[in-house]
């Protein structure tokens, strides 16, 4: 009498168990993907820092164009 409720069993034992595989993959892909957004963040942040150094060290002067023309024109 138990025989039919057994397949029924076994499949949800099998539910179970890839239930508990896919929400560690979860678990695990949400701390891969939170650590990427720090670095890309601090990234982030030392490229502001480099780009704030370099306008601090390049000269102030506007260019006209007509410099950037090559001699033979």
């Amino acid at each position: 009498m138990n025989r039919p409720a057994a397949p029924m069993e076994n499949r949800l034992h099998e539910l179970e168990a890839k239930l508990s595989f896919a929400e560690d993959l979860i678990d695990t892909l949400n701390r891969s993907v939170f650590r990427q957004q720090q670095q890309l963040d601090s990234m982030q942040q030392q490229l502001r820092l480099l780009h704030q150094q370099l306008q601090t060290l390049m000269p102030k002067e506007e260019r006209d164009l007509r410099d950037e023309i090559p001699p033979h024109y």
